[in-house]
């Protein structure tokens, strides 16, 4: 066997190397996805939460009631767009994540979305007929004097696809796709630790579009789980030597805001009485959309 040269040994070795730091360089280094945060709050804000305000703003002639409104339209693209940009959150971590749980999870995402997309289309359609959010279905004037009385339980059930079969089956695996994600948002590399320009600006339309998830969506106790698995974790690698970068940051600072923006509207409705008796129990967290239609509503 023909030996080579000493020389040509050590280049290749050499050039080995220094591939291999230039790709471990490349993986210690992750970057703020600014581009991904921005169209994550973009998206949310003008097809989430502007669904609902497009059906009130844009005439009635223009959607009749028994065809797809705008915010439908807007409610199916969000079900098209987020679950791809979930993706590519994914594709971006640092580390390698199940891709089982992943791919379940995006699945009952889809799932989750479109039963409440179902439901939310009817609901706001009864909205604009008279029907009262912070009532409950029998209590409702529209509602209580249906005949025969089995169409009430019709809307019972509506209303249980909408707001909670819907909303489990869509926020659950959500904020499991975030978790995910954010426990592979930690690194050993100083300067990686510190949050950019761009997140701090994006921090208050972000937190506050999760503020509305969080009280529309009646998910404070799943909201207040993934908090405390996620403080859980940074407590844990801290003790490993290893920080959150920026877009661990800034997912965590989401969190904390966003904590911070419902404790202030729980304390602002504490003693509202009528809504009280809407959401009775241990964990009162009063709806937006139920404020809506108890004090804005009638004052349009």
């Amino acid at each position: 066997m023909r030996r080579r040269p000493v020389s040509t040994v050590l280049k290749s070795a050499t050039e080995n190397r220094s591939g291999w730091e230039r790709k471990e360089s490349d993986m210690v280094k992750p970057q703020f996805h600014c581009d991904l945060w921005i169209y994550f709050t973009i998206q949310n804000w003008i097809l989430d939460f502007g669904r609902p305000i497009v059906m009130i703003i844009l005439p009635l002639e223009w959607f009749p009631l028994n065809k797809p409104s705008a915010g439908d339209y807007f409610h199916m693209a969000y079900n098209i767009i987020t679950p791809f940009l979930l993706l590519k959150l994914i594709e971006r971590s640092p580390t390698a994540l199940p891709r089982s749980a992943v791919y379940i999870s995006i699945i009952t995402f889809v799932m989750g979305a479109s039963i409440h997309l179902v439901g939310d289309s009817i609901n706001h359609r009864l909205i604009l007929s008279g029907y009262q959010l912070h009532l409950s279905v029998r209590e409702n004037p529209i509602i209580k004097d249906l005949k025969p009385a089995s169409l009430i339980d019709s809307f019972e059930l509506l209303y249980y696809y909408d707001e909670h079969l819907g909303h489990l089956m869509w926020y659950i695996p959500f904020f499991i796709i975030l978790f995910l994600y954010f426990t592979g948002c930690f690194t050993h590399v100083k300067g990686q630790q510190n949050m950019p320009l761009a997140g701090w600006i994006l921090l208050g339309p972000s937190a506050l579009y999760y503020w509305y998830l969080v009280t529309e969506g009646q998910i404070f106790i799943l909201y207040v789980f993934t908090f405390f698995a996620m403080a859980a974790t940074v407590i844990q690698q801290r003790q490993k030597g290893f920080v959150l970068d920026s877009n661990g940051l800034f997912l965590f600072y989401n969190f904390i805001l966003t904590l911070g923006l419902v404790v202030v509207w729980v304390a602002y409705l504490w003693s509202d009485e009528v809504l009280r008796k809407k959401y009775p129990g241990v964990i009162y967290v009063p709806e937006p959309w139920s404020f809506y239609t108890l004090y804005i509503k009638d004052s349009h």
